[in-house]
């Protein structure tokens, strides 16, 4: 059986605000060290609830956690370059294949290709297209997985632009389908096999639309 760690580490980044405070110190005589942290629900590695681009959708609490944990096929997406659409065809041949109900992790490697403290990881990833999110629907997952930012709009926020909804393609299709997304996946290079046991499972805070997860595979199990 081998653990592998999947997460983005929360850390000053210049997306998101993150602040780290302690309080106390042992050695000086206190009785505990205790750690605040402030950041937002949306940033490093996080699950996306409903409510995060659907009117009136269920929060993230009430994600189930047999979506976001349990049988996951990897889509081997590592031969796509940068700044490419990722198009129906580019799944189905990474499919390794598997049953409706599944998780299902698209694999660009891209950590490893750009730094996601870099500009470049942002402005620079492969993102789907409209069919391409619509193949993924069609497939019936629980969720679906990303290691690079997915949508082609998401570069441009860097720069206070917006589109219209639709052209958030996973957003737009996949959510509005039930199907919840896993946003920035790292280290996929380190998993060797296309089946593993994957889990997202998001802290649990009422009301929020997302939240932030420790992401990581098991290899070695029967799924």
């Amino acid at each position: 059986m081998k653990i592998i760690d999947l997460s983005m580490p929360i850390a000053p980044h210049f997306r998101w605000p993150v602040e780290l405070s302690i309080k106390g110190d042992i050695a000086a005589g206190d009785q505990f060290r205790v750690s605040k942290i402030a950041g937002p629900c949306h940033g490093f590695s996080h699950v996306d609830a409903a409510a995060h681009f659907v009117a009136g959708a269920p929060t993230i609490e009430a994600t189930p956690l047999s979506e976001v944990v349990g049988a996951c096929r990897v889509l081997d997406l590592s031969a796509r370059p940068a700044n490419a659409p990722i198009e129906p065809e580019h799944l189905a041949a990474a499919d390794p294949g598997g049953k409706e109900g599944e998780i299902l992790l698209l694999a660009a490697h891209w950590s490893d290709r750009r730094n996601y403290q870099d500009k470049t990881f942002w402005t620079e990833a492969p993102w789907l297209t409209l069919e391409a999110a619509q193949w993924l629907a069609a497939r019936k997952p629980t969720a679906v997985a990303f290691d690079f930012p997915q949508d082609y709009p998401i570069r441009l926020l860097l720069e206070g632009k917006e589109v219209p909804k639709p052209e958030h393609v996973t957003h737009h299709v996949l959510l509005s389908h039930g199907v919840t997304l896993i946003e920035y996946v790292c280290n996929t290079s380190r998993l060797s096999a296309p089946r593993n046991l994957f889990s997202a499972a998001p802290l649990l805070i009422p009301n929020a639309d997302g939240a932030p997860a420790r992401f990581y595979a098991i290899e070695g199990l029967p799924v």
